[in-house]
């Protein structure tokens, strides 16, 4: 879209930050309920802000959840597949491509960058990017933007689709820079901006993360999820250490040094580095937030902090992500909004990443667009009311199907991939205030027949009237 098209608006609206980490559950944050996490800036942001205590991924996989938050649609409407995409690789193994495909293989329909551009707002985007379509095609001025691959270090970067380059140090300290240089060129800006800001811990590899944080926590301090033991012995699996430790250079290219792992590591030393990581994460939103302040915007910013999905972590015997298991889909969703209640906690509500860019169109005073497929959260943001009468949303996942959240119970159903019909082949149905570490399925239970039987039809009425993207690409 062109920049002499826009409309600029009177009265200037505010600014706005999404940012977006990679792979945190709400679980390990200090306002959460965490003792032992060290997550002070983030415990700030949802003290000067609003925090949605049940907050979920409508899909746990990076792709797909970023997809969502910048279409306002589920991924099947606007990726047209519910995995991350993959390609086949020269050895003929698959593999996700490292950088976007030219053109407009996804997200068809206007985006919120777009709709945001039209109505006068200068739009940029700043860290990881990992979406099939390239910043400049949906509706970005600029971008700086790494390769999929995680690495924290040596990471190769393009400026708006300029030749490759690495900087120097840590990338999550490079991306913070480049946020604080941006932000002090907006603050005599009559233009407001939108900036989509991505910060990739704490998503694998934990080697390269800062020293500091790998020693920050013992490994006897961490407080593993009751689901997580099994005839009372933690998952032990060195190959799946190592995954998270080195993440590509081990399940790639084989490097020797990813050899290199104590027979004693164990689940409780991956809990202290993946803690690790999260400090780190919540240092650099202590940046942010004060980088807002020194470019005198914080009383003209509206800031959103969330989290594509969350990590099983050994939980159910699982690892990373896909699963609708709490531990991979319940994430932080916190909104500072200037001029705003700060300290409140939504209790009754789901809120998800599906929502954000309808409640933040209205919010802004800006017509949701009919394709938009998530719930405005606008009356809870401005305490009008606790819960709306859909006080639920719905989750996509390439291993369990589908299946429906409410603040109570999550229903979930297989899905043939083929017919994409949901079947009844290991249902899955949890009361999460009676069960919260999803310990006993409940599907065959006979005191919860109704609300089992309500929530299988709303979720196969959804199944069959949310539209899949026509072509997969």
């Amino acid at each position: 879209m062109k920049k002499e098209n826009r409309i600029k608006s009177t009265p200037r609206r505010p600014n706005v930050i999404i940012c977006m980490c990679d792979q945190l559950r709400a679980f390990e944050l200090h306002c959460y309920g965490n003792e032992v996490i060290q997550t002070p800036n983030i415990d700030r942001l949802a003290s000067e802000g609003m925090r949605f205590d049940i907050a979920v991924t409508n899909n746990p996989v990076c792709m797909p959840a970023r997809s969502i938050v910048l279409t306002g649609q589920y991924s099947r409407t606007c990726c047209g597949q519910i995995n991350n995409f993959v390609a086949l690789s020269p050895d003929g193994g698959w593999i996700m491509p490292e950088y976007p495909r030219r053109g407009r293989p996804h997200l068809k329909d206007p985006t919120l960058p777009e709709i945001l551009q039209i109505n006068g707002f200068y739009t940029a985007a700043i860290g990881k990017w990992h979406i099939h379509s390239w910043p400049h095609d949906v509706g970005f001025d600029y971008y700086l933007i790494p390769r999929v691959y995680h690495v924290h270090v040596g990471q190769k970067f393009t400026e708006n689709g300029g030749p490759e380059f690495i900087p120097e140090g840590f990338t999550v300290d490079f991306e913070a820079e480049k946020v604080g240089e941006f932000l002090q060129s907006q603050k005599n800006s009559d233009q407001p901006f939108f900036l989509y800001y991505n910060i990739s811990p704490p998503h694998l590899p934990y080697f390269d993360i800062p020293d500091r944080y790998q020693a920050m926590y013992r490994p006897e301090d961490m407080p593993i999820r009751k689901n997580a033991f099994m005839d009372g012995k933690m998952p032990h699996d060195m190959r799946v250490f190592k995954s998270y430790i080195y993440d590509r250079k081990y399940y790639d290219f084989g490097l020797s040094f990813t050899d290199e792992i104590s027979d004693k590591f164990d689940l409780r030393h991956l809990y202290a580095l993946y803690y690790g990581s999260i400090t780190w994460v919540d240092d650099t939103i202590g940046k942010l937030l004060n980088n807002i302040e020194a470019a005198g915007l914080e009383e003209d910013t509206i800031v959103i902090f969330t989290s594509d999905h969350g990590d099983i972590l050994g939980s159910h015997g699982r690892w990373q992500k896909g699963r609708v298991y709490q531990e991979a889909t319940k994430i932080p969703l916190i909104w500072r909004i200037p001029g705003t209640e700060s300290g409140k906690v939504v209790r009754k509500q789901v809120g998800s990443l599906i929502d954000i860019m309808p409640t933040l169109l209205d919010l802004l005073g800006i017509e949701i667009p009919d394709h938009v497929q998530g719930q405005n959260l606008t009356s809870i943001i401005q305490g009008k009311s606790e819960k709306l009468p859909k006080d639920y949303t719905f989750i996509e996942s390439v291993v369990h199907g589908a299946a429906i959240r409410t603040p109570r119970y999550i229903f979930g159903k297989r899905m043939n991939r083929e017919s994409r019909k949901l079947n009844n082949n290991r249902t899955l149905f949890f009361d999460l205030e009676e069960d919260p570490f999803e310990l006993q399925n409940i599907e065959d239970s006979s005191q919860h027949k109704n609300i089992r039987n309500e929530l299988e039809a709303l979720l196969e009425q959804w199944n069959s009237e949310t539209p899949w993207m026509p072509s997969k690409s």
